[in-house]
């Protein structure tokens, strides 16, 4: 029972360190958020384009037109914190509302139509956006002298400026033109498609001279640092860039690696993606399988970061036009679309180093709600499927609380016996174990074989997009964030008070104390977790109660009948 207690102390201690951690971080964004508003956003720096290595120039040839510049440092691109405008085009599907600025040809803001904004349920998550205090937006260019890129300013094909998705349309296309310089022609296309976060980004390139090309296209994303708003102290997920290849597979990036100049990715392969992830959402580059690339990420100016993907265009003769395509998808992180778009991009989903047991716990909670349609029913029903199948492991280790509640008036005994010598104590106690058969640690063991599944379980629905906004029941409109008049946290409150009362009784006044104030510690601290996780706890913990009665119920029985008996033969 001691080192149950240790257990549970070192669980509470730690939940403890992750609420003052969390408010910490959120402190640090708040601070982010007000530096980045009172930045000086008049500040220009001369802008370098990215430039390909060797990897991908080395087989190339690169005629005039198509000349890297000397002076640039190669994946390196700066950019003013305070992003030029021009028109703004926008694009209305049914899963987006999109901006498109013609300086650049920039994606400048995306808006998800189906997942509402933190702080208003009737606003939709801007997943993208051009603010002075808030940068996050997808640039991409050509390569080469006088080539057009993340500065040049387009004209739009067609005389609209407003595009809306109707009924029976599949798709809408937006063709942006750059000025000819150099006997080349570019055309940026965006083509955005129906229930889909995917967005083709192409350049159609157009050599008009007489010799030869073989420029590179450039896709990136430029973003700041500063964390999406959270409506719980609980978010510990990652903000930051990601990379994923074959051969060293899923690598975050994050923004204080940059900052120090200290990046660790495969720069170049065949295959593979980088994107940029926050809570619930992500944006990544999705080039074509076999073609080859090259990585860049890289700090640009106070708190500004750059992620990207720079490719080869096959080579253009005179008279002939070619395509560099790429597709972008920025959205939610919903695992089986994630899944089907690129190898991979499913880890974008993080559970840390219990992904293995996370991702089949996230299917099945998929699998029973796609019969209830409920989100919270969903929950309970994996909770429940949880505990019958460590039903075992708990049953063993109920009966041996049960054994220790049965001895306890003679352990407090043995205590009191030797109380002035803790050795012979000890010793008395565990001689005392052996002849009762009884291990003093079986309660102890099943909560730490059973610990990574519970663990795995919190991070499933902590990291789970679809909880954003799910209803359960009742007040609970929301599973995603804390219970808004701290019913759950209250029940499970009681629950655990119950459970203690199904414990033996500790033989030490000051343990029995911390015992009686857990219970009302974690209804504290739980008023600050999402209810979803709120929710499984305490269906765990009830289940777990009505175990745990019924095993004792059935151990104090014969101990009742023995002493019937032994009074009668006294009589």
């Amino acid at each position: 029972m001691d080192a149950k207690r240790i257990v549970l102390f070192v669980i509470f201690s730690t939940s403890l360190l992750f609420l003052w951690e969390a408010w910490i971080n959120e402190q640090a964004r708040i601070e982010q958020i007000h530096a980045a508003a009172d930045s000086d956003k008049t500040s220009q720096v001369d802008p370098d384009l990215p430039v390909p290595g060797d990897s991908l120039t080395e087989t190339s040839s690169a005629g005039e037109s198509s000349q890297i510049p000397e002076n640039a440092d190669a994946r390196d691109i700066v950019t003013p914190r305070l992003l030029p405008t021009g028109e703004q085009i926008k694009v209305v599907t049914d899963m987006v509302v999109a901006e498109i600025d013609t300086v650049g040809g920039d994606l400048r803001r995306l808006e998800l139509r189906k997942h509402p904004s933190t702080e208003d349920k009737n606003t939709p998550y801007a997943l993208l956006q051009s603010q002075a205090s808030r940068i996050y937006v997808a640039q991409s260019g050509l390569i080469g002298e006088e080539l057009p890129n993340h500065k040049t300013v387009y004209r739009p094909e067609s005389a609209k400026r407003q595009y809306e998705m109707a009924a029976g349309e599949n798709e809408i296309t937006i063709r942006l033109l750059a000025d000819e310089t150099n006997h080349v022609q570019v055309t940026k296309i965006y083509t955005f498609h129906r229930d889909s976060y995917v967005i083709d980004v192409n350049f159609e390139i157009k050599n008009t001279g007489e010799n030869t090309l073989r420029p590179f296209a450039y896709y990136q994303m430029l973003r700041d640092s500063i964390p999406p708003p959270s409506n719980t102290l609980m978010d510990h997920s990652y903000t930051g860039a990601a990379i994923y290849t074959e051969a060293e597979k899923f690598k975050k990036i994050p923004f204080s690696d940059m900052d120090s100049n200290n990046v660790d990715y495969p720069t170049n392969a065949d295959n593979g993606w980088i994107a940029m992830l926050e809570h619930y959402f992500l944006s990544a580059w999705l080039p074509g399988p076999g073609q080859p690339r090259e990585f860049f990420a890289k700090r640009q100016n106070e708190n500004l970061y750059t992620t990207g993907i720079i490719l080869p265009v096959d080579e253009i003769a005179p008279g002939s036009t070619r395509t560099s395509s790429i597709r972008l998808y920025a959205g939610p992180q919903e695992q089986d679309n994630l899944a089907k778009l690129a190898p991979g991009l499913e880890f974008t989903v993080d559970y840390g180093w219990l992904t293995i047991i996370a991702v089949p716990l996230f299917w099945l909670l998929s699998f029973y709600h796609s019969l209830v349609d409920n989100w919270g029913l969903a929950i309970i029903m994996l909770t429940v499927t949880v505990k019958v199948l460590f039903f075992p492991l708990s049953a063993a280790g109920y009966r041996s609380m049960a054994k220790l509640r049965q001895v306890t008036p003679k352990l407090k005994r043995i205590q009191d016996q030797y109380k002035g010598d803790r050795q012979r104590m000890h010793q008395a106690m565990m001689d005392f174990y052996r002849e009762e058969k009884i291990n003093p640690l079986g309660g102890c063991l099943p909560i730490l074989v059973q610990a990574p599944v519970f663990i795995a379980l919190f991070w499933t629905l902590l990291a789970a997009v679809e909880l954003r906004y799910a209803p359960f029941a009742l007040w609970i409109n929301d599973l995603s964030t804390p219970d808004p008049y701290y019913i759950l946290p209250v029940l499970m409150g009681i629950s655990m008070f119950m459970q203690t009362k199904l414990n033996p009784t500790p033989t030490d006044p000051i343990q029995a104390r911390v015992m009686q104030i857990m219970p009302v510690a974690f209804s504290v601290f739980f008023f600050f977790f999402p209810a979803g996780l709120v929710l499984y706890s305490l269906v765990s913990n009830v289940l777990s109660i009505a175990q745990q009665w019924q095993i004792t119920r059935m151990y104090d029985k014969p101990a009742v009948s023995a002493e019937n008996t032994n009074k009668s033969k006294e009589k």
